[in-house]
């Protein structure tokens, strides 16, 4: 223990305090014995510290920030060390804003285009990920204080995160949903990790022993500190023999009371929780040296600013470009229509909602760009409603210009924390007015704007399609510099589009049924699927056109890594992403067709040819092997691809690695699913020859009481009419908010209330509402209304009895 003589000068009370917040976004402090608070602020690609009253789903604004692109938008730039530029200006307004842990990045795959949280995202591959991830670490930290990579592991989606059972097998769980945790925590030396909310495999993440302590604390030798997702504590003495440090928010004092119990009842041993208390001391002391002496408490906003662009600017991807319409031709009209050029679509919404300090919009960068604009109309209302007479409008601004600019996406409330979108379709109002403009003006640029996937049978309709996410508040202008010519795009997707959603892996398992959801696809998400069953897909991982064109030769293959040659064999200067990607020709182990194992962004001028070399590292070869419960190569050759796209495959050559000599696990007749690929239809029976176990019920029983980790959505089979009438009240309030067009009033209500199980609401209030107040609660909605009410009101009575004799 590195804080021993401290630690030993506290008393048990003192311990178990700092195990849970002080407020909602700081930790507990001992004056007398020098310990400090630690501020922890929201913070993926913007500072999130409010400046009234704190809470976790933004209400209150917070102090302006510079808002940089979400993750899934830099992933598309693929380019590591622009990672870390952004983090490195993260870390340095975290700072002025006297920030100790930033939350964030997250670092949870893809597994499906509707998880309402992928804009914040990378990837949906592991070693992408991980990447990116360990970058944004390292420029955080850079600082003196702490990233915080989350939700560990397997969250992948928001319907029911804080209940749901994620179900599944051990090796995917390692290959896809560890790996890129495994890469921040080993490459990024990130000092702190959230743990998710939901169950895995049965168990809480936070209290997982397998999880926390076989792999985090062991394998990965991690010694740094773990913190609850917000109201994420179940089991507090559960979650501190799991190695789970820190609680938040506070819990005003409840579960120290818990930690004080468990210690004098020998549940808990006081060495276990000194161990928790010195890797948080830890935390606290490294990240405060910073301030105990003189530090920036601003920065240059100008500055920040124009690093947002260049961000944005390397992250938009050209998907079509159909007669070379781009760059925009010196002269040409434009129409620019839709309703985000107005006001741009440029982050998600939910806890990472950033207050900007400057926001720019399309139609107050037109003069700088050069590209001459003959007027602006709306066309579409934003929240899908439809609008004959402004589509009649934009119909008649397009009939007299060259070209139509068309700004079309998802709106801010389609894509936010707490809830996960309906279907992969934009709304048909944008679309209605797509085929209008069509029809009297066929030279349309449609300008995409969301943080996620979505379907495109409108594609042919565009001549071109430009793709800038969600770019953050300077992601307006930097989309018209690559418009016009004065940056030549270089993104290339971090993920897969399909043609139409029932194509994806996932379709038939997501979001799960009531209390599970399985994993079923196994290691088959995205490409890996896609390109190993031969799936056609819209746009492929790894694609995006240029203004330049590049050639690909000359390739070397050692056993230290790949070497060729990369020409830039077009006009202008650009940059590519070239992708390593490794596929075994061994049938005793199922693998994907290729995956990818190494990338690297190369700047290169007209006419000129440079030499690229990308090594292989420790995660180039290996497979996880449930059998001897380690990682594992496969004594066989391997096909080592260079390509332009998971798809578009320039250079290929093979080298055959000696193996560990260990036997297969697998019995191929009776996993045939996963032999081919084909895992869209996985039998249960298949499913569980792959667990090596029966998959748990999915459903919720409904004969017994609801408990503290039932949620209020199964309100709806309680026996009491006060549940059934809280369930319907609750109903009734989401409908009638998203009928008077209130989309994320209504979405609010299902993140922070429909999906919480009760113990959230002791979890989330900071001891407004403590545990045996809630007893009284669950009795009520059980059927005990009168018995409840009382123990309710006695209870409260009791603490605010207990409150006034502590002052």
């Amino acid at each position: 223990m590195k804080y021993k003589e401290l630690v030993d000068q506290m008393t048990l009370e003192e311990k178990a305090s700092l195990m849970s917040g002080k407020d909602f976004w700081q930790t507990q402090d001992i004056q007398r014995l020098g310990i400090k608070s630690l501020f922890l602020a929201d913070g993926p690609h913007g500072i999130r510290r409010q400046e009234a009253a704190a809470d976790q789903l933004g209400l209150n604004p917070g102090i302006p920030a510079t808002c940089f692109p979400t993750a899934a938008t830099v992933a598309n730039s693929w380019n590591v060390d622009l990672g870390e530029k952004v983090g490195e200006f993260l870390g340095e307004e975290a700072v002025s804003q006297q920030v100790n842990v930033l939350l964030g990045p997250g670092v949870n795959m893809k597994r499906n285009p509707l998880c309402g949280r992928n804009f914040e995202y990378f990837s949906e591959d592991p070693y992408h990920t991980g990447k990116l991830a360990a970058s944004y670490i390292r420029g955080i930290q850079s600082h003196g204080i702490s990233a915080c990579v989350k939700h560990f592991a397997a969250n992948n989606q928001e319907e029911r995160r804080m209940s749901i059972d994620t179900i599944v097998d051990e090796r995917t769980l390692r290959e896809i949903y560890l790996t890129a945790f495994e890469i921040a925590v080993k490459e990024g030396q990130t000092k702190t990790l959230m743990s998710s909310y939901n169950r895995l495999n049965g168990e809480y993440t936070n209290e997982n022993q397998h999880l926390m302590k076989d792999i985090l604390r062991g394998e990965w030798q991690y010694n740094g500190v773990v913190v609850t997702d917000w109201g994420g504590s179940n089991d507090r003495i559960a979650g501190l023999l799991a190695g789970n440090e820190l609680e938040m928010p506070t819990s005003a004092g409840q579960t120290d009371q818990e930690i004080i119990e468990a210690i004098q009842s020998g549940t808990l041993k006081e060495n276990i929780l000194d161990e928790n208390v010195d890797r948080l001391l830890d935390l606290i002391f490294s990240t405060s040296e910073i301030y105990e002496k003189p530090y920036k408490r601003d920065f240059d906003v100008e500055k920040h600013h124009r690093v947002a662009q260049k961000v944005s600017e390397e992250s938009i991807i050209l998907l079509k470009n159909e007669d070379k319409l781009l760059p925009l031709k010196f002269g040409k009209k434009v129409a620019v229509i839709g309703d985000f050029a107005k006001d741009a679509r440029y982050q998600g919404g939910g806890s990472s909602f950033v207050n900007p300090t400057i926001l720019d919009h399309t139609m107050n960068c037109f003069e700088e760009s050069g590209i001459v604009s003959i007027g602006f109309e709306r066309g579409f209302e934003r929240y899908g409603k439809k609008n004959a007479e402004l589509i009649s409008k934009a119909c008649s601004l397009a009939k007299k210009a060259d070209v139509v600019f068309l700004y079309i996406g998802l709106d801010e409330a389609a894509e936010a924390e707490g809830s996960d979108r309906k279907s992969m379709k934009l709304p048909d109002n944008q679309i209605e007015l797509l085929h209008a403009l069509y029809e009297v003006n066929p030279n349309i640029v449609a300008i995409l704007s969301c943080g996620s996937v979505v379907e495109m049978p409108w594609i042919d309709k565009v001549k071109c399609l430009l793709h800038g996410y969600l770019g953050g508040q300077a992601g307006a202008r930097a989309i018209l510099r690559v418009l016009s010519g004065d940056v030549n795009p270089s993104g290339k997707l971090a993920e897969t589009y399909p043609l139409r959603y029932e194509d994806t892996p996932s379709y038939r398992n997501f979001p799960g049924n009531e209390a599970s959801v399985e994993y079923r696809e196994a290691m088959y998400i995205g490409y890996r699927y896609y390109d190993t069953a031969d799936v056609n897909v819209l746009f492929p991982f790894g694609y995006g056109l240029s203004y330049t064109t590049f050639e690909y030769s000359n390739i070397r293959v050692d056993k230290d890594g790949v070497t060729f040659k990369l020409s830039n064999t077009g006009d202008v200067a650009g940059m590519e992403v070239v992708q390593l990607y490794v596929g075994c020709k061994s049938e005793h182990i199922f693998r994907p067709k290729k995956e990818l194992k190494g990338f690297d962004k190369i700047f290169i001028n007209a006419g000129e040819t440079k030499t690229v070399a990308i090594p292989f590292d420790d995660k180039t070869f290996r497979y996880f092997n449930v059998l001897t419960n380690q990682w594992e190569i496969e004594g066989a050759k391997y096909d080592i691809m260079i390509g332009a796209s998971s798809v578009d495959i320039r250079l290929q050559d093979s080298i055959y690695m000696e193996g560990t000599g260990v036997p297969s696990p697998y019995d191929k007749e009776k996993l045939p699913s996963y032999f081919t690929g084909a895992v869209n239809h996985v039998s249960k029976e298949e499913f569980e020859m792959l667990l090596g176990r029966k998959v748990p019920a999915s459903d919720w029983d409904r004969n017994k009481p609801l408990g503290y980790t039932d949620t209020i959505e199964q309100c709806q089979y309680a026996k009491g009419f006060m549940g059934r009438l809280i369930y319907h009240s609750i109903v009734f309030a989401h409908w009638f908010l998203w009928k008077i067009g209130k989309r994320s009033s209504a979405n609010l209500i299902m993140m922070s209330i429909y999906y919480m199980p009760f113990r959230g609401i002791a979890r989330l209030t900071g001891g407004i509402v403590n545990m045996p107040m809630l007893d009284g609660i669950l009795m009520m909605v059980n059927g005990r209304f009168f018995k409840g009410l009382r123990h309710v009101w006695k209870e409260r009575r009791k603490k605010i009895k207990a409150q006034k004799l502590s002052f």
